[in-house]
């Protein structure tokens, strides 16, 4: 019973589609019932607004108990390893894990040994599973499906767990995907294009933040610099084509990736993948102890 998320890439197109469908069904306002008195745990060891408080708000909404945990106030400052505090809470008896962490792929320490289902929150620079389906209900909605359609990927490309995720579930759902922004940010194998072509050509723009806390040493370009060369502003807004969306997964720099005249622009939905998170999120918590 139930199934844990861990990342997309081993989920068939046709799973994906269901987890977008039962997305859809939640925003449409299906009510569901089942869930009540099942706990979930929250174990962001990473810092995070939207990813662990939508799940907070679509653990509440599926009648969940929710459990918060504080890393700064925690036995983790006694050195307590990652494996060890995650047993902790398994051993308390709670139902689900939600857990963001910056190692990359730390779940695999713990498939077999817990006993709770866990969905993955953000693991590194690898994989993001919740962020990025709430892109596809997002871009779903606003396009009616995926086949065909062009999707620019703008910005910190090789720190991001985002566009990992989204350049290789996107070509699996019949996108042609690429990337663009500083060479220094890029990755072999990614189709990069030259940034005012990846805007010109594409329905869906998508800007990422600069993880300054990922690089190892300082971003080459000035933030100013930054801004004026592939910042998203009024004036490239008008290049992109007259239907394309603007989105972000954010926490966003403003005057750096995008101005403020760009973050709630026609064009933009970023506060609707937002909203959308919340429905994803529960989606993910259904499948994870119901299906």
């Amino acid at each position: 019973m139930g199934k844990n998320l861990l990342e997309l890439k081993s989920l068939d197109v046709s799973e994906i589609l269901s987890i977008l469908d039962q997305a859809q069904a939640f925003h449409d306002g299906q009510d569901f019932r089942g869930l009540e008195g099942r706990i979930a745990a929250n174990l962001f060891f990473e810092p995070s607004t939207r990813t662990q408080y939508s799940f907070h708000v679509a653990e509440e909404k599926l009648g969940l108990r929710v459990v918060s945990f504080n890393p700064a106030g925690s036995s983790l400052q006694k050195n307590e390893s990652f494996y060890d505090t995650v047993k902790t809470f398994d051993s308390f008896g709670v139902d689900l894990l939600v857990i963001r962490h910056v190692e990359n792929e730390y779940y695999n320490q713990l498939i077999g040994r817990v006993n709770a289902k866990i969905l993955n929150g953000g693991d590194g620079t690898g994989n993001h599973p919740t962020q990025s389906l709430l892109d596809l209900l997002t871009i779903r909605q606003q396009f009616g499906g995926f086949e065909g359609l062009k999707a620019a990927i703008i910005g910190d490309v090789s720190h991001s767990r985002v566009a990992h995720t989204n350049f290789e579930v996107m070509g699996r759902l019949g996108m042609e995907v690429c990337t663009s922004g500083p060479e220094e940010y890029m990755e072999q194998g990614m189709n990069f294009k030259p940034f005012e072509q990846a805007v010109r050509e594409s329905d869906i723009v998508m800007l990422l933040r600069v993880q300054h806390e990922r690089h190892s040493q300082k971003m080459g370009l000035t933030v100013e610099e930054y801004h004026s060369r592939y910042g998203m502003d009024k004036k490239k807004l008008d290049w992109m084509k007259k239907d394309a969306i603007l989105m972000h997964p954010a926490p966003f720099n403003r005057g750096v990736e995008i101005a403020d005249d760009a973050v709630e622009c026609g064009r933009s939905r970023i506060f609707k993948q937002m909203n959308n998170g919340v429905f994803v999120r529960m989606a993910a918590i259904k499948r994870a102890l119901c299906d």
